[in-house]
């Protein structure tokens, strides 16, 4: 049965169609929003798997470039591995819907989300999102939504839903929020230094929309009615969780008081976890598993009790406290810049490298292809943990982790025309206890700095924890991995003083109120007011200089006409010119022209050939010339590359010259002055004008202009007077 809803949102049609598309899916439903079009498919399998005791969710987004009328580049010419971009959306997709499914739920689940067409102007990630909760909805999956997902910018003061991408040009914020009809659940985004009332201002107006999809997606799913299917809720064995409990509650409970380091915790706890098992070996056979679950509800029940009741941490922190911070800058000496940050047990090894335009990224999808100048990768090796682990491709934690980070530091990145260098960061977690993401944007602020990349201020970034049971609720500055682990949310907040840049938090519980985000946006602030000061006490500005091991680059002008003469046909002056110099030389269309070397006689080399290159003949100029070639009335010499005049046989010297070659032959390196450029573009030169007696050269060149030019024989090579255009 084919059902349809809309509604209208920021002045478009929001629709939700399903019954038509994917009909064999336990779930399917088109958005359509503008011009793009985004389905959602879902499927869960029929029985759990034995012994699975997780909930496996597999979240994909996928653009088909025919969405946009384009053929993907490349040799295979067929879509091939997830972009950035579609990982990126992946993630804003799942991460919403993942809370929202019953806890005991562990049936496999698939949600495919993909763009079959897109009018380049509203972005399809939002889409997605509500596609995905729709899909649910009207499946028999069991799924405790709606969600719904939205986009936030604001222009010239005024708040904008789903803004379209010219919009967010000139937006100071991009903010992406997902929630249920009654609380915030997914915000991600970066901000141009907006404070924190403005952050919640943006939540609240999104929230509004938010509203709008939750109860169209309701009606789409009373429409389809379709009952969800019964959940297989494991039973522990009778008198199992009692004996676990009897034998390791109070153990657990003073381990929460007790501080620890990561490991020592970790190896504490197996202990734990061990003795009981053999305790309870005879009695409950092959339950390894159920007692494990039971002793994870317990750890988790003593550390947040801790938390609730007596307002300590597993380090022994209180709730607002940072852990101890050092810094350092300049440790790896080949680089351009480098930092190590180290928060705690959480420490990033991070580097700064500067390029040039060529080393820029091209960046290809839905949407006509751009570069992009200011990179941030970020890798987390397993011995981060203390774990062996794959090494492979990077992940989508990686891939998400950095480009929050990417977006909190180059909000302040100075812009190319300032700083005309591409610049990539790599930060390496060496040691992970939480809040990874926002040590590399702290070590990024300082590499950056060592590097002598002029960023218009430091910035920071730390993580908060929630915890809340009931009316009780407990905020936590800089959390560890357990309290992540174990607590009910992560919230990032990166920003100057003067305000955020980047922002992303995640929820394991249904939801907050905009009261519990206002409570921990302040907190954050003093966090990262704080940390702030730590990272100003070991570099607090740029350092003045560039790394002597960082090209050097040196811009220059030159007229748009004249890009085909120093290209050369088929490129031959400019690789010519990058051989003979060193320099690494790019070419705009514009006619600025950006020459890149280490060593500086190398740049200036370059600088010095591409001035001559380019260079206009000037009149009454002095040139040091080469003698291209000799005629009876008199030589052709070249006074800049590719451009030639005539020195006529009495303006050669001050004495009569009976023979052109009695003077000067070929290859020959003479002194002139360009006395004329005529009519047809041709330069009259002279030799005669600069030896003494030569005073009166160009008045015997004007009277010898304006005779018969029965003596200068033949002028069929009149180009190669006129000097060479330089045209392409």
């Amino acid at each position: 049965m084919k059902v349809t809803k809309e509604l209208s949102l920021g002045g478009k049609t929001f629709s939700f169609e399903t019954g038509r598309f994917a009909k064999q899916a336990d779930g399917a439903v088109m958005v359509r929003y503008g011009d793009t079009m985004v389905l959602a498919a879902v499927v869960s399998a029929r029985h759990v798997k034995e012994g699975q005791d997780f909930f496996p969710l597999q979240v994909e987004y996928r653009e088909k470039t025919a969405a946009a009328g384009k053929i993907p580049g490349g040799f295979f010419k067929r879509e091939g591995r997830p972009t950035e971009k579609e990982v990126l959306s992946s993630r804003l997709i799942d991460r919403p819907i993942r809370p929202m499914f019953p806890k005991d739920y562990f049936n496999e689940t698939q949600v495919l989300v993909t763009v079959y067409s897109s009018d380049t102007q509203n972005d399809s990630d939002v889409l997605g999102g509500c596609a995905a909760s729709a899909a649910l909805m009207v499946s028999d999956i069991p799924f405790d939504g709606p969600v719904a997902e939205v986009r936030v910018g604001r222009v010239n003061g005024n708040f904008i839903i789903n803004p379209t991408f010219g919009e967010l040009e000139k937006s100071d914020m991009d903010v992406m929020v997902a929630g249920t009809e009654d609380s915030i659940v997914m915000v991600e985004g970066e901000s141009k230094e907006i404070s924190e009332a403005d952050m919640l201002a943006a939540l609240k107006f999104g929230h509004e929309s938010i509203k709008a999809l939750c109860a169209v997606q309701k009606e789409l799913a009373a429409a389809i009615n379709r009952a969800k299917r019964a959940i297989e809720v494991p039973q522990l064995p009778d008198g199992l969780a009692g004996k676990v409990k009897d034998l390791a509650a109070k153990q657990l409970k003073e381990m929460s008081r007790t501080v620890m380091a990561k490991e020592e915790r970790a190896e504490q706890t197996g202990k734990v976890y061990e003795e009981v098992r053999k305790a309870l070996a005879e009695q409950y056979p092959e339950q390894e598993e159920s007692i494990d679950a039971v002793l994870h509800d317990l750890e988790k029940d003593a550390m947040r009790s801790t938390i609730l009741q007596e307002g300590k941490r597993l380090d022994g922190r209180g709730l607002k406290d940072i852990r101890p911070i050092t810094c350092e800058v300049g440790l790896l000496p080949r680089t351009h810049g480098s930092a190590l940050f180290t928060r705690g047990e959480t420490q990033s090894l991070t580097t700064a490298t500067l390029g040039t335009k060529l080393d820029e990224q091209m960046i290809d999808g839905l949407l006509p292809e751009t570069t992009k100048r200011f990179m941030l990768h970020y890798n987390f090796p397993p011995f981060s943990v203390g774990e062996v682990g794959r090494v492979g491709f990077t992940g989508r934690r990686e891939i998400g982790h950095g480009n929050l980070a990417e977006r909190a530091l180059k909000i302040l990145a100075p812009a190319e025309a300032e700083f005309p260098y591409t610049i990539r960061i790599v930060s390496d977690i060496l040691e992970s206890n939480g809040s990874s993401s926002m040590a590399t944007v702290c070590a990024g602020t300082l590499a950056l700095f060592d590097a002598g990349v002029p960023l218009k201020r430091p910035i920071a970034g730390i993580a908060m924890g929630l915890v809340k049971e009931g009316n009780d609720v407990a905020i936590l500055s800089d959390i560890l991995g357990n309290e992540d682990h174990l607590g009910d949310m992560d919230f990032k907040v990166a920003g100057s003083r003067e305000g955020i840049t980047s922002f992303q938090m995640d929820i394991k519980i249904k939801g907050v109120t905009l009261e519990v985000m206002q409570k921990a946006l302040e907190q954050a602030k003093d966090g990262r007011l704080h940390i702030l000061g730590e990272m100003a006490k070991t570099l607090d500005a740029p350092r003045p200089d560039l790394s002597p091991f960082a090209p050097r680059l040196q811009t220059i002008k030159i007229p748009v006409d004249m890009i085909g003469a120093l290209i050369g046909p088929g490129g031959k002056n400019i690789r010519q010119l990058v051989k003979d110099s060193g320099a690494e030389i790019n070419i705009e269309d514009d006619g600025t022209v950006t020459v890149a070397a280490v060593e500086a006689s190398s740049a200036e080399k370059a600088m010095v050939a591409i001035r001559r290159m380019t260079e206009m003949p000037e009149v009454g100029k002095t040139y040091q010339a080469t003698v291209k070639k000799i005629m009876e009335f008199g030589a052709f010499v070249e006074i800049l590359p590719g451009k030639e005049g005539l020195v006529h046989i009495s303006q050669l010297d001050v004495n009569r010259v009976e023979k052109v070659e009695d003077l000067v032959k070929v290859g020959d390196q003479i002194e002139v002055k360009l006395m004329k450029i005529d009519n047809e573009g041709r330069l009259n030169l002279s030799r005669k004008a600069l030896l003494p007696g030569g005073e009166h050269a160009a008045e015997e060149m004007e009277k010898r202009s304006s005779a018969p030019r029965r003596d200068r024989g033949d002028r069929g090579d009149r180009d190669r007077g006129r000097g060479g255009s330089g045209r392409r």
